[in-house]
Parts: C-alpha cells; sequence; structure tokens
C-alpha cells in the first residue's frame, strides 16, 4: 500500500489529537515517579516542570503510524545498483520505542552519558536493520556517490548524531517541539514530491506529534518532553531525511536536509566548538545555546523562541522553493524563476547573518558595559518538589 497525501492529513491530525490528550497524563506520571526539571541557572525554567512529554509523541507516532504507515515500502534500484532496501516501518516503531524507553529511563535516573551514547546507537541499529540506510547520495559537481558497505555505518552516525542534535536545542519552553513540527512538515511535503509517501506519512505525524504536546510545553511549559521525547524526534527526523530526501537522484535533495536543519546544526556546531576550544567535555552542559544568548541580550523566552521560529520558517520556505520554484527547465535555467529564487535565498542569507551578529556582536558589546540581566520569567503555580531530588545534571547527550 502506498499512502496517499490524504492519509499524511489524517495521521498528521490522529497524532496532535493523541499528543495533545496524552501529554497531561505523562505530568502526572512524571510527579508521581520523580522525573521533573528543576531550575537551575543553565536552563531558562523558573518552576518544577514534569519531563516526560515524550512518551506522550510515542504514542502519538504508534496510534498513527500503525493506522496510516505501510508495513514495508519496497528496495529502490538506480541504475543496477541498490540505493536503499525494503524500509519495515513496524521495525522503524520499534526503534522509535527503544530509544524513548531509553531516554524516559534517563529522564528519572539521570543516566551515565556513555549508557545514553549505547542506547542510541542501539536504537538506531534497530532502525538500520528495519532498512533506513541511505547507500547513495547525489552531490553537486561530483554527481551520485555510492557506499554500498559503508552505508550502513553512516547511517548509524547520521541518526545518533540527529538525536543529539534535538537533544542540544531542547533547553527552552517550545524550541525543540516548534522547530522539529516546523521541519518535519516541510519534509512531509518535499517527500510526497520526491515520490516517498511513507516517508512524507512518518513526516506528517512527526509535526502533528510536536505541534500537540507544544500546546503543553509553549511558554510558560507546563510539561517538558524530556531526553524521551528529544531522542525520540531526533531519530524520527534522521529516518525521514534518510528515507525521504537522501536517496533521491535529485542534486537538490542533498541540499534540502542539510537547510531545513541548519538552525539546530548551527546551533549544535557553535556550542561543541567553544566546548571544545575550552578544553570542556562535550556532553557537559552550559548556556553557550542561541537561546541562552538571546536572553543574555535581554530578550524574552517567548521573543527568543519566535524568532528562532522565524528564522526555521525562512529556511523551510527557502528548502521547498528548491524544489517546487521552476527555475530550470530540463537543463535550462529560467531567468526569471532563477532570480526570484536567488533574491530569498539572499534574504535568507542576510536575515541568518543578522541573527548571528545580533547573538554574537550584540553580546560582546552587552559584556563590554554593563553585564545584562536576564529577565524575569513568570514562575507560575509553585509545584511541591519530590523529596530526595537533586538538580538533574544536563549533558550534551542529554538535553542541551
Amino acid at each position: 500500500m502506498n499512502p496517499s497525501g490524504l492519509d499524511a492529513v489524517l495521521a498528521f491530525a490522529a497524532a496532535t489529537g493523541v499528543a495533545f490528550a496524552l501529554t497531561p497524563l505523562t505530568m502526572r506520571l512524571a510527579h508521581r515517579v520523580g522525573a521533573v526539571d528543576l531550575p537551575n541557572g543553565r536552563g531558562l525554567s523558573a518552576r518544577v516542570t514534569p519531563l516526560l512529554g515524550g512518551l506522550a509523541i510515542f504514542a502519538a507516532l504508534l496510534v498513527a503510524g500503525l493506522i496510516w504507515l505501510p508495513a514495508t515500502t519496497a528496495a529502490v534500484h538506480r541504475h543496477g545498483l541498490l540505493v536503499t532496501g525494503v524500509v519495515h516501518w513496524r521495525g522503524v516503531l520499534l526503534a522509535a520505542g527503544l530509544i524513548t524507553l531509553v531516554g524516559a529511563i534517563d529522564d528519572r535516573f539521570d543516566l551515565n552519558p556513555a549508557l545514553k551514547l549505547a542506547g542510541q546507537v542501539l536504537a538506531a541499529i534497530v532502525a538500520e536493520q528495519a532498512g533506513v540506510v541511505v547507500r547513495e547520495i547525489t552531490l553537486p559537481v561530483f554527481g551520485a556517490l555510492h557506499f554500498p558497505n559503508a552505508g550502513p555505518t553512516l547511517t548509524i552516525i547520521g541518526l545518533v548524531a540527529m538525536m543529539n542534535v534535538v537533544n542540544f536545542s531542547d533547553g527552552v519552553d517550545g524550541l525543540a517541539a516548534g522547530v522539529c513540527a516546523i521541519i518535519a512538515a516541510a519534509f512531509s511535503v518535499i517527500a510526497f514530491d520526491l515520490g516517498q509517501n511513507a516517508a512524507g506519512v512518518l513526516a506528517a505525524i512527526t509535526a502533528g506529534a510536536s505541534l500537540g504536546f507544544l500546546a503543553h510545553n509553549f511558554h510558560p511549559a507546563s510539561s517538558f518532553m524530556g531526553d524521551c521525547g528529544a531522542n525520540l524526534l531526533g531519530l524520527l527526523m534522521g529516518t525521514v531525511a534518510v528515507t525521504g530526501d537522501l536517496k533521491t537522484e535529485s542534486t537538490v535533495a542533498f541540499a534540502l536536509p542539510l537547510i531545513l536543519l541548519a538552525v539546530p546544526f548551527l546551533d549544535t556546531t557553535f556550542v561543541v566548538l567553544k566546548r571544545l576550544k575550552y578544553r570542556r567535555p562535550i556532553y557537559i552542559a552550559d548556556s553557550e545555546h542561541f537561546h541562552h544568548r538571546l536572553a543574555r541580550i535581554g530578550f524574552s523566552v517567548r521573543r527568543t523562541v519566535v524568532y528562532l521560529y522565524a528564522w526555521t520558517v525562512m529556511l523551510a520556505g527557502l528548502a521547498l522553493a528548491l524544489r517546487f520554484v521552476p527555475y530550470s527547465n530540463h537543463g535550462s535555467l529560467r531567468a526569471g524563476w532563477l532570480a526570484l529564487l536567488a533574491a530569498y535565498a539572499l534574504l535568507v542569507a542576510l536575515a541568518s547573518v543578522y541573527l548571528v551578529y545580533v547573538l554574537e556582536i550584540v553580546k560582546f558589546r552587552g559584556r563590554a558595559g554593563s553585564q545584562v540581566a536576564r529577565p524575569p520569567v513568570d514562575p507560575g503555580p509553585r509545584v511541591a518538589e519530590p523529596p530526595a531530588l537533586a538538580p538533574r545534571r544536563a549533558s550534551g547527550l542529554g538535553p542541551g
């Protein structure tokens, strides 16, 4: 069975509803078992907030996936070479369940980073065994690059990287859920246009589950997704990128995931490079993420998140434009459409440079004068702390 666009819409709606309805239940469970996030100097939250919201996201994935995802999709061959084998989508759901479990355990017991990484690798291996493997990509100038033997290993590394990229970005109310919803929605549209309908449905489910949870996660958040949600969304985003875009013959298709994921990737890259520069372990969290920097120069939590949403929307628009604007006709460029696309790309580039200017230059100007105080955050109703709970030690392999 090849899913249709209507299937994607229905799956999106169902995932949104399930995640929205079940998040309050995960909040009660989190308080009962002691999986809560306590205010600390690194985060921007000022009240005790339950974790485990990722369980609602997984439930939404499971319900919608079992109904609208096919059991398998056929292998893809090109020029006599295997590009992607049969994808077993039930195996992908199994991998999602595994990483959700690992993340939920970490949310409660704060696992050692090595154990978290082992859980991420195991979930990625399960996804790879289910058929989430890319053995060919098409690069500009170079053309198609084949790696039939290294493909599984590269895929596992990429999936683990995506889990940590989302984890790193999950540090302020509504950021990770909102950004993932925007990216996944764009991925879904592009995947359907490329004929990768099952991947398009999975992306739609991911967008819907993120959106349903976001209703409880936008500032002031009443629930955090925790490691179980951030790892899950990272795995799903990586799976969609591999099965929906990277295995296609289009040269532009390789650039699309890079553009769509630019905001979380840039955030992660800047943070990791800074930790390496100062010889700090990359898995020890700090307050150098984009959202922390925006807060330090005076942005409110909501304004911070809206700015990063807007940046993501602009990049998603560029990815969609690269796919749908008819700037080329069988190798012949169309000047008008190409000029329009180039103008929008320039606008996105200028906006990105401006935001980096705000994050880097304005930050240093503020340090040269007086230190900008963090804007007050409405603490909301106080929740009694569970007994004998110490603040969770966040890491790069946990929330950013």
